[in-house]
């Protein structure tokens, strides 16, 4: 995985999305395995919008609201990019203009390396 954890604006873009109302679209390329940037925001203890959970084993789940542009994440199968916790990687290579989607099912999906 390259990259590193940082801000997420010179990187990424919100505007209107033919998937559904708005999302995130990729300022610059990414490579398969980039970080793309991490989802900001308080801890929270009840779903809502905007609140991505994060489930490891022999842990309890961890909700945050986010706070940043990674909240306007759409549903996509098959996915163009993954979580490890609350850090977003590209699955494949994703160009400057292509929207940024993970799979909202919940199924584990790690970046591939």
């Amino acid at each position: 995985m390259r990259g590193r954890p940082g801000r997420v604006r010179g990187r990424i873009y919100k505007a209107p999305s033919p998937i559904h109302g708005t999302g995130v679209f990729a300022k610059v390329r990414f490579a398969r395995g980039d970080y793309i940037g991490s989802y900001e925001g308080p801890e929270v203890r009840r779903d809502g919008t905007y609140v991505l959970w994060v489930c490891e084993e022999g842990r309890a789940p961890i909700g945050r609201s986010g706070r940043n542009l990674l909240r306007y994440l759409n549903h996509q199968r098959p996915a163009n990019a993954a979580f490890r916790g609350f850090d977003l990687y590209a699955r494949q290579p994703i160009g400057p203009g292509e929207e940024i989607t993970f799979d909202y099912q919940g199924e584990a999906q790690e970046p591939d390396p």
